[in-house]
This record gives C-alpha cells, structure tokens and sequence, in this order.
C-alpha cells in the first residue's frame, strides 16, 4: 500500500477466476483493467464482481478501469496469404474484393476521403509499409514500402491522417452505458485524434465516470495540451503510438506526456509492453526493468500491464516483480532529486494549490508520517499529489466511488469513512484511519488538510499539524 506508483492490471483469460484476482489484489494490484476489445458484458460483469469481492477480503478500495475498444480499422479478405515486395506497385479499394499480390479491399470511406499523395498506410502493427502516390474515389494508389506477408482482416494505421471518424462507435456507447450500470470508476477513451472525441464522450457520461484518454496517435500529441485540460487522466498508449512514430520519438513523447500530466495534476499512465517478456518468462528482461523504473523516475501515477496478466503464464509473477521495480526505485537515494527536476508550479494557482504547497514543505523539514486530505470529489487529493510530497497521502473521503477512482493517483492511499464534522473530529477520524493503516507514529506529527466548512467540496482552506 506504501507504493507511490500505482499498478493497474488487465484481466483477461489467465486471470479471471476469483482466486487469481484475489491474489492479483493481495500482490499489488491497484487498478484493475476490462478490455472491451475482448469478451462479452456476462465476462466483464463476473470479473468486475470478482474485483468487488476481493476489495472486500483486502480491506482498501480497488479501482476498475473499462478500455473502450474504438474504431477498428482493417483491410478486406484474402484467399490465402501473399507476399508484396518492396518497390512494387499496389492498389488500395473500396470494393469488396479478394485481395492478392497486386490490391486489397480497405472498406473504409472515410480513408479515401482523407488521405492525401505522399501520406502513409502501414499494416500489420507497422509491419508492412505503403506510400500513397495517387487517391481517386475508389482507388488508392501506393508503392510498397516496406514489403511482406499480407493476409485478412489485418489492422492499418494512418500516421499522418487525421480521418473524419469519431472516436466512439456503436459498440463504445454500448460498453459505456455497460460501465455506467456496473459501478465502474474509469472509462478509457481509445482512437482519440483531437480534442473534439474527448468532448463527445463528457456529454455522454458526464463526470459519472473519469475519463482517461489514450494518446496513441500523432494527432493527439500535436493537440496534448487541449486533450490533457480535459480528461481526467492520460494514458501513454505506446503500442499505437510505436507504430505510427518513429521508435526513436516515442521515449520523447512519453517523457513530454508525464511531464504536461504532472503539471496540470492529472493521473498519468505509462502502458504497453513494459514486461512483455513475461507473456511467456517467469522473469522479465533487464530492459524492461529499467522501462518500469524510468517511468517511476519520470513520476507516473500508475505502469500498466497489459498481456502479461491477461494472457501470460505468470500473471501473478509480473505484478510482483513490477512491485518489487518500483518499490526499489522509490527507496533508492536519488529518487526525490530525479522527481524534483520535474516539479513546477500550478499556472493559475489558488488557496488550495498553496495548501498542497505547504503539505510539501512542511514534509520536507518535519518528521511528518502521513499527509491527509478530506475530500468529497478526490480534488483536494489531485492537488496534493501534483505536489508530490515526502510522505503517504492520507485521501479519506465519504463517497466509495471517489475512494475507488483514487487507487490511480500518485502516492494515494484511497480510505471510505465519513466525513468530519468538526475541527475534533477530524482530528480523531484521521488518527483512527492512520492508525489502522499503519500510517501513524507515535510522537511523530501527521499534516491534515481540508475545507471548513466541511463536506463543502472545492472550499480546501485549512493545514493542521497534529501528533497522534
């Protein structure tokens, strides 16, 4: 529980049994993730009971993300498999057709309309490569990059084209509605172009769910400023992001993502591929161990694992050694020197961002064990966390759901308990809770802050320093 960065695992068919989520939980795991790209409603709704029952065994708050799956877009059929050499001439349509050596059916109007001479069309994750030379209204017309095998329904990629597509189908309002009923805490938003998709999917929800956005397209980054002002949390989605960059672009953009979140105060979560050995190794590679621990320096909120607990043989193994990463780089001595170099202040700040300042200052020059924030909405903690203070974050809230979408956030340690109703109070309510989860140190001072009056969300005006 002591972790700053969190870990959100996904569920999948190695780990959906009650047992193994149970144990998910017990090794680590903060945030769990349903993929709607895979499954039926019946699977996620018996995982995400599961998910509930072991909040109950573990005793802390568990957080549930659903993953929106988004347009999939994906070339026509193939008899059988072929093979394009570089340098050959091949043809894109919009008919329904057979694909062979020399075109391939891409029944996506919207492409058509979009693509323009000299822009990319890459398939198979990146693995084959086409230059458009000519665009008609049916015809695309391409060279061939970088050859190899093509066969059906394999997944395209369009890196320099934003297309005239929403971000959310059919099947997305659906799952959506699906997580709204089943009491999940986060929605995460894929396929994102520009700020316009993170819009459309707030008038669809509301703030009944927070929005995470994955950045895995070039546009998104060029508009990352506007997309990060309004989802609620971020999400370096560089499984995408590493087929439409260059490789060498995406440790950049990964670090200029972290950085924009921890500026603003919004969770950021670093995905993909980050113990990718483990899908098949009981034990990761030295690279992805440094992976794992470069983003803990860089100050994420949460590493995410994707196949690795969803698929993999060693579910259990990879949140353990993901536990073990960040728990040593968190204790080693550079650490907070690393984290500060990244630190800057709130652009427009307020009475409560000068609060959460002074919780890290204080933290800095007392023997302080706990810094502890009443909250109703999760605001006050957001705030604090932005700060990255020396100590745990303390998030005691009254509502289960604000509890819950806290097991992301960066050094947050999520309690459900009733609010104070007085300066006493809260006192003994903060001292019970610090106690129980041996936050608390006899004869060593806890910081508390909250809002007078209390149960007032957004009136953060008081740092009381008190010994339990």
């Amino acid at each position: 529980m002591l972790r700053n960065t969190k870990i959100l695992a996904t569920l999948g068919p190695a780990s959906s049994t009650p047992e193994i989520i149970l144990e998910l939980a017990r090794s680590g795991v903060n945030v769990f993730r349903l993929n709607m790209s895979h499954g039926n409603h019946d699977d996620h709704r018996a995982r995400l009971a599961s998910i509930r029952a072991a909040e109950a065994v573990v005793g802390r708050p568990l957080g549930v993300l659903v993953d929106l799956q988004g347009p999939k877009l994906r070339i026509g059929q193939f008899s059988s498999p072929v093979t394009v050499n570089t340098g050959d001439k091949f043809d894109f349509v919009l008919d329904e057709v057979d694909g062979d050596a020399l075109r391939a059916s891409l029944p996506h109007p919207e492409a058509f309309s979009a693509l323009k001479p000299g822009h990319r069309i890459l398939v198979n994750d990146g693995k084959l490569a086409f230059h458009v030379e000519q665009v008609e209204e049916r015809r695309i017309a391409t060279r061939v990059e970088v050859g190899g095998e093509l066969s059906s329904r394999k997944g395209f990629n369009l890196p320099q084209t934003i297309l005239p597509l929403s971000a959310i189908t059919n099947k997305d309002r659906v799952d959506a509605e699906f997580a709204l009923k089943e009491g999940a805490d986060w929605l995460a938003l894929s396929f994102v172009q520009t700020a316009n998709d993170v819009r459309e999917l707030r008038e669809l929800v509301g703030r009944k769910l927070g929005i995470v956005v994955k950045i895995e397209k070039p546009s998104a980054v060029d508009e990352l400023d506007a997309i990060t002002e309004l989802a609620d949390a971020v999400m370096v989605a560089r499984g995408d992001l590493g087929v439409e960059l260059p490789p060498e672009d995406v440790p950049v953009v990964q670090r200029r993502i972290v950085h924009q979140c921890r500026h603003l105060g919004r969770p950021v979560i670093v995905a993909t591929q980050m113990l990718e050995s483990m899908i098949t190794a009981p034990t990761p590679t030295r690279a992805e161990a440094n992976d794992v621990a470069t983003a803990v320096y860089e100050g994420a909120d949460a590493v995410m694992l994707s196949a690795e607990t969803a698929a993999g043989q060693f579910p259990l193994e990879a949140v353990r050694i993901m536990d073990r990463v960040i728990r040593r780089v968190e204790g080693a001595p550079d650490y907070r020197r690393v984290m500060a170099l990244d630190y800057s202040a709130a652009d427009a700040p307020d009475r409560a961002d000068a609060i959460a300042a002074c919780v890290r200052k204080v933290g800095s020059l007392l023997p302080v064990t706990v810094s502890a924030a009443f909250t109703t909405s999760g605001s006050t903690c957001l705030r604090l966390a932005r700060e990255r203070p020396h100590t745990p974050i303390l998030g005691l809230s009254p509502r289960l759901d604000t509890a819950r979408r806290l097991t992301l956030v960066w050094g947050v340690v999520a309690y459900n308990g009733p609010d104070a109703e007085n300066l006493e109070d809260m006192v003994v309510k903060t001292t019970f809770a610090a106690t129980k989860l041996g936050l608390a140190e006899q004869g060593k001072p806890m910081v508390i802050i909250a809002g007078v009056p209390f149960g007032t969300p957004g009136t953060t005006n008081l740092l009381r320093i008190v010994y339990p």
